[in-house]
């Protein structure tokens, strides 16, 4: 019985929203550089699409800070939303001058 609760928890514990609250696209057409919506290019935001072994493709990003001497890894949590969080990661940069992986 333990594992049919898990199972039945999991799917609903992690739901992202649905659909995402950002999208990626390519500035300038298909050669351009990738962005996320909501974001203006001189956010110092690096976007990239990386593909797992499996053949999925998820959306990594980094946040660069002027002043920064260190950056922070960034790993949330399963169904976490990056349309979501960017105030955060924008109030984090700022107020611990770090670059932010994520």
């Amino acid at each position: 019985m333990g594992n049919v609760t898990s199972s039945v928890a999991a799917r609903f514990a992690f739901f992202p929203p649905e659909p995402a609250t950002y999208e990626v696209f390519r500035e300038g057409g298909a050669e351009g550089r990738l962005c996320l919506s909501g974001l203006s290019p001189d956010r110092n935001v690096a976007v990239h699409l990386v593909e797992t072994k499996a053949g999925n493709r998820v959306v990594a990003t980094f946040w660069r800070h002027p002043l920064a001497r260190f950056t922070l890894l960034y790993s949330h949590g399963n169904a976490a939303d990056l349309g979501q969080m960017l105030d955060l990661f924008f109030e984090l940069r700022a107020h611990l001058r770090v670059n932010i992986m994520r």
